[in-house]
């Protein structure tokens, strides 16, 4: 089914009524929108209604500053979760308990490294070394592996060619591979017991990426993402390149050892916020947003998200000397004696919005590769609340409330994880405020059960002081979260302020702070948003209307 526009466009001039003004079915999407805009109407802290500002910053206090006591703690969804753990409460209509939650049950939870029978093996002075690529019957080759050794074997085994590592697989488990020759120069790749490959001289990212896993991309506490962030924040860098694709100017780094991240670079700073007349779909990128959305991703517990880390580079010799093309001509000295460069893409790569240093010293993100599609290949979804990205037409969930009901008959949203992950996808970018998720990706090798990716959150925390309702429209429309998502959000609205944890686990990032003090702030009021509007989900199920009866599943 197309989740795409509507087809319906809103006139020029005037206003016609589109599209349903009361909730059908589960959803609370409606209601919950009106009460949240005349609250925010008179409200200091979300200035819903606010269409512009003074200049392109919004002001606010640059201090941080220590919430207050929350008014209400939510002891009703604090009871919920409660008598779920206890067993009780199994038929609540919104919150769904741990022992149905695939992501808290994990029957299996299978790495890539053991779905490819692949493992990391350390060895040294190893040479690149030419493999030939694998199919479903994976052909013989010969593999010489150059070392500083004497005396080794060349062997023949199957060979898998993904960048520059380098694979040995024995012809079947238990079974070492039989030497051909001896070469004065080879060595031969012990296979391990097991009879799985061995990746010679595997990098950290390399590693980490074999540990990727059926729910999640990292164990929690897993010290593989300090020793990625530390390799891209220390190692040289090889050779810049302009990504292809794309809205706005991105760069791929080259590390040593193969090791490739994805570079976004500063263009304002931290308080300048998104301009009241851009559309969502024209808002400046921000490299900010892409650090403070990996730590974020990390502490409320989903794991979802590539390290990313920030770091200042020489323009110089750590760009316009590792690059080549035709994004060389695009490098030009500012009236100011700045070193500035705007490459080629579709938004803001031109003269009046190049990317200037300081004068050649420029801040920017760092996100680690996923792995390529020869070991993993990934699948690209259409986001179901897509939203139109026309400045006029509306999507069909902006039209229709009972839309949810669509997307529940449809596969893979009948049934396993999936609308649970958009549910929590839509509360992590409705804390950010990013509203640019069109689609999603999911790695193919483990089917439908698998988590959702949190890819690409260049466009969050763009407006610090405007609420952004409409991404929480999964949440509102079906009226459906998980019992782990809303104890998260419980512990820091009633515990430590989500503010300060993240403020926290920022600190340690090379261009900290990383973000403004506002965008903080709006993350504890946003969390109290979300909380209401579980709640307004509970009240409307556990007491529908009587028309609503027969909808109520």
């Amino acid at each position: 089914m197309d989740y795409g526009i509507s087809g319906h466009r809103v006139p020029l001039h005037g206003r016609v009524k589109i599209g349903d003004d009361t909730d059908k079915g589960r959803s609370a999407y409606i209601e919950f929108r009106k009460r949240f805009l005349q609250k925010s109407n008179g409200s200091n802290g979300s200035r819903e209604y606010e269409q512009s500002a003074p200049s392109e910053t919004s002001g606010g206090d640059a201090e941080p500053r220590t919430p207050a006591t929350p008014a209400d703690r939510f002891e009703d969804l604090q009871r919920i979760l409660v008598f779920q753990l206890q067993g009780k409460s199994d038929d609540n209509p919104v919150v769904v308990p741990p022992h149905r939650d695939l992501n808290v049950l994990r029957p299996e939870n299978p790495t890539i490294g053991e779905m490819e029978d692949l493992e990391p093996r350390i060895a040294e002075y190893v040479s690149k070394a030419v493999f030939s690529s694998t199919t479903e019957q994976a052909q013989s080759s010969e593999v010489c592996i150059k070392t500083k050794q004497v005396i080794g074997v060349c062997h023949k085994s199957r060979t898998l060619h993904v960048g520059s590592l380098v694979f040995s697989v024995a012809p079947s488990p238990g079974v070492p591979p039989q030497p051909t020759h001896v070469h004065p120069c080879t060595t031969q790749p012990k296979p391990t017991r097991s009879g799985k490959s061995s990746i010679v001289n595997a990098s950290n990212l390399e590693k980490f990426q074999l540990k990727i896993a059926q729910h999640e991309l990292y164990e929690d506490g897993e010290p593989l993402v300090s020793a990625i962030l530390r390799d891209m924040t220390f190692e040289p860098i090889l050779h810049v390149e302009q990504k292809e694709g794309g809205t706005q100017l991105k760069l791929i780094i080259d590390y040593p050892n193969g090791v490739q991240a994805l570079f976004k670079p500063m263009r304002f700073a931290r308080d300048v916020q998104t301009l009241p007349n851009h559309f969502y779909f024209s808002d400046y990128e921000r490299h900010n947003a892409e650090i403070a959305a990996f730590h974020l991703d990390r502490i409320l517990g989903f794991r979802r998200a590539m390290p990313v880390v920030g770091r200042v580079v020489n323009m110089t010799t750590e760009i316009y000397d590792v690059t080549e093309g035709d994004i060389l001509k695009t490098f030009f000295v500012s009236p100011a004696n700045n070193f500035c460069f705007h490459g080629k893409c579709s938004y803001y790569c031109d003269t009046g919005h190049a990317i200037c240093g300081n004068p050649d010293m420029l801040e920017g993100s760092f996100a680690a590769f996923l792995p390529t599609s020869d070991l993993a290949e990934r699948k690209v979804w259409r986001h179901p609340w897509r939203r139109s990205y026309h400045k006029r037409r509306k999507a069909q969930w902006e039209l229709q409330s009972d839309y949810c009901d669509t997307v529940r008959s449809t596969p893979p949203y009948d049934s396993g994880r999936r609308l649970l992950d958009l549910i929590d996808m839509s509360i992590f970018d409705f804390l950010t405020g990013n509203m640019d998720r069109h689609h999603y990706e999911t790695f193919k090798m483990f089917g439908n059960e698998t988590f959702t990716l949190h890819l690409d959150q260049g466009r969050a925390f763009g407006k610090a002081f405007h609420d952004e309702l409409s991404i929480l429209a999964p949440l509102l429309q079906c009226c459906t979260v998980r019992h782990t998502t809303l104890a998260v959000l419980l512990k820091f609205h009633n515990g430590v302020p989500l503010s300060k944890v993240l403020r926290d686990s920022m600190k340690a990032d090379p261009v900290n702070p990383v973000l403004w003090e506002p965008h903080l702030a709006a993350l504890d009021r946003r969390i109290v948003t979300v909380l209401d509007a579980i709640r307004k989900c509970i009240d409307k199920l556990e007491n529908p209307l009587p028309n609503e009866l027969n909808s109520v599943v």
